[in-house]
């Protein structure tokens, strides 16, 4: 790809307001929108999130309603609601450096000062007040991931934090669990009537928004 192919997709990308329900997401294109999802990048490498992919039509309809009754919900091919952890324990971090040392063949005791760090941040460190607040920036990064990969493989987006996380831990049995409802993406196709896609994209001038500093 090019930087201009790249500009031009970024471009052609929108919140898509109203999907075409009868155009599907071909498998081979979801899974790698999937992996996009799997291969975001968290602090620590820790991924404190859970992708729930929704495609159950009666699903969906519960939960447009505790989405101000917004179509996406229900017209789009895959709908994703992205969950955020509560709190990372102890428990996380060994399971995380097990799984770099499964996975890189490396000793975990070589990654002891690693786990220190995660541990005296997270885990006991004055930022486990606001872990939350920490995992909910991580899960974002992964919608941005979504929203980039998707746009790259000319597939429609909405993110949309419209919704009633609290409704919808109900909805999605989660209440009381160690995740929470942060936001949702409505994945598809653009319907022809959805006027918002023609209309010009709106953004500040780069000056106003993009400083270069070469001295301090």
């Amino acid at each position: 790809m090019t930087p201009q192919e790249l500009v031009e997709r970024l471009q052609w990308r929108y919140a898509t307001k109203l999907f075409d329900p009868t155009k599907k997401i071909p498998d081979a294109t979801w899974q790698a929108l999937e992996q996009a999802l799997v291969l975001s990048p968290s602090s620590y490498g820790l991924q404190p999130w859970k992708f729930l992919v929704l495609t159950d039509p009666t699903l969906r309809a519960t939960l447009r309603t505790h989405s101000w009754n917004q179509a996406q919900v229900t017209d789009c091919s895959h709908f994703v609601v992205f969950l955020g952890k509560r709190m990372i324990e102890g428990a996380d971090v060994e399971r995380w450096v097990s799984r770099i040392a499964e996975v890189r063949g490396t000793p975990a005791a070589s990654l002891t000062p690693y786990r220190d760090v995660m541990v005296g941040d997270l885990v006991q460190g004055p930022r486990r007040a606001i872990v939350e607040e920490w995992a909910a920036r991580q899960v974002y990064i992964a919608l941005g991931t979504l929203m980039m990969a998707a746009a790259m493989l000319e597939v429609d987006a909405c993110p949309m934090e419209g919704i009633e996380p609290p409704k919808y831990d109900e909805v999605l049995r989660i209440t009381g669990s160690l995740w929470r409802t942060l936001v949702a993406c409505a994945v598809g196709y653009r319907a022809p009537t959805d006027k918002y896609a023609t209309l010009p994209k709106v953004r500040y001038a780069p000056a106003e928004v993009v400083e270069h500093r070469s001295a301090p």
